[in-house]
C-alpha cells in the first residue's frame, strides 16, 4: 500500500517542466527582487499596493505606493507599455497583489507577484524603509 504522498502518482517530468514554468510567468521572490535592486537591475517597477498609512510605516526600498484601487489607465500611462510591474502587499495572507494582478493585467500591462509581500521580506531579514516617496504625491 503506498504512502499519503504517492497515493496519488506523481506528474510526469515533462508536465512538472511546464506547470513551474508557467507559475514563475506570474510570480518572483523576496530574494531575487532584493537582488536585482542591489546589483542595479531595475527592469521593472516594484509596487507597493497597500494603503498609504501602512506604506510610510515600513516599505520595501525602491517601492513606489500604489494601492491597488487607484490603479487605473490613466494612472499608468505614466510608464511605458512594455513596463514590467512587480507588486506586492503585506503578505501571503492578503490578496491585495491578487487585486493588483488583476487591474494591470486588464490594463493589457505585464505584471508578477512577490511572492511573501512585507512577511516574506521581512523573513528573508532584508531592511524596510519609511517613506517619502508615494505615488499618491
Amino acid at each position: 500500500m503506498p504512502s499519503f504522498v504517492a497515493e496519488i502518482a506523481a506528474a510526469s517530468p515533462e508536465v512538472t517542466a511546464s506547470y513551474y514554468a508557467r507559475k514563475l510567468a506570474f510570480e518572483t521572490d523576496c530574494w531575487d527582487v532584493h537582488a536585482s535592486l542591489a546589483a542595479g537591475h531595475r527592469d521593472f517597477v516594484l509596487l507597493d499596493v497597500r494603503s498609504p498609512a501602512h506604506y510610510s510605516t515600513s516599505h520595501v526600498p525602491g517601492a513606489i505606493n500604489l494601492p491597488h484601487g487607484k490603479i487605473t489607465t490613466h494612472r499608468m500611462s505614466e510608464w511605458p507599455a512594455d513596463t514590467l510591474f512587480v507588486v506586492y502587499c503585506a503578505g501571503p495572507h492578503c490578496n491585495g497583489t491578487d487585486k493588483a494582478a488583476l487591474r494591470l493585467a486588464r490594463l493589457g500591462l505585464q505584471v508578477k507577484v512577490m511572492i511573501g509581500g512585507m512577511t516574506g521580506w521581512a523573513d528573508e531579514g532584508f531592511a524596510f524603509e519609511g517613506s517619502p516617496a508615494s505615488a499618491d504625491a
